[in-house]
């Protein structure tokens, strides 16, 4: 039985004896974690989408979308974390066996997040290079944090030193409220110059759709008139042949009279 479905048949079992919320739920094993895994994700999906599906059911404090170390490629998992741990059990309910792209996406509890294997190199290796002090937090610029002697993940810890697409990370987004910033002159000219260039392309953009459009009515016309022209020729082969059929009926009556005749 896969993840998945076992879940589900938890799930339903804790309805049927009214316990879901308490702590003989299975959920309360992991009540002190606020991460959880996703496996099955399409390839294709980015952290954004990510965060999109699943922000859902809480605020999402981290994630962490397992990529390939040479394409950085989405290897179809990840790891999320929740402001609250409430909302793992949210998400491990609702979303688990929820179809993304036709896939069904594998979501569970993490009992123990564990940092990626880059992470926790360079975490090592700054402790053994005597960088870093063990008692407390300190130097997060590497991503991770260490307290009482045992690695955590600090926000957007997976993705320290790395390019990103845009400038904003897990904790900065853009400001959707924010006024837009006053042009200067040569501003106003540039976006004048690009309006114009961008009604030129748009005028292009419109006339190859009008012939592609042409274009695609003309085929739909010629395979029109190729159908009737075979639906017509197929009419005539079987007029033909009914024709065909009658007359050497006809031959054979003929025949058969004249025999009968002779023989008389």
């Amino acid at each position: 039985m896969n993840v998945i479905s076992e879940i589900q048949r938890i799930n339903d079992l804790e309805l049927t004896k009214g316990i879901t919320h308490t702590s003989a739920s299975w959920h309360s094993k992991y009540k002190d974690s606020a991460w959880i895994n996703v496996g099955n994700l399409p390839l294709n999906l980015t952290e954004g989408d990510v965060i999109c599906i699943f922000s859902q059911y809480g605020e999402i404090d981290d994630v962490n979308l397992v990529r390939d170390k040479d394409s950085g490629k989405s290897r179809g998992f990840a790891f999320i974390k929740y402001e609250d741990a409430r909302s793992c059990v949210l998400a491990v309910d609702n979303l688990c066996g929820s179809v993304v792209l036709g896939r069904s996406l594998r979501v569970d509890h993490v009992e123990k997040y564990r940092l990626p294997k880059h992470v926790q190199e360079r975490e090592d290796e700054r402790i053994k290079n005597g960088e870093r002090d063990d008692d407390d937090y300190n130097d997060e610029s590497d991503g991770s944090e260490r307290k009482n002697g045992v690695s955590v993940a600090e926000a957007g810890h997976a993705y320290k030193g790395q390019e990103l697409a845009s400038s904003y990370n897990i904790h900065t987004g853009q400001d959707l409220f924010a006024a837009p910033p006053k042009m200067g002159s040569d501003d106003q000219r540039d976006l004048t110059d690009g309006g114009e260039a961008s009604t030129t392309h748009h005028i292009q953009h419109k006339d190859m759709d009008k012939a592609e459009r042409r274009r695609r009515k003309e085929e739909r016309a010629q395979k029109r008139r190729e159908k009737e022209e075979y639906r017509r020729k197929k009419e005539e082969r079987k007029r033909r042949k009914h024709h065909d059929g009658q007359h050497d009926r006809r031959r054979k009556e003929e025949k058969r009279r004249r025999s009968r005749s002779d023989s008389n």
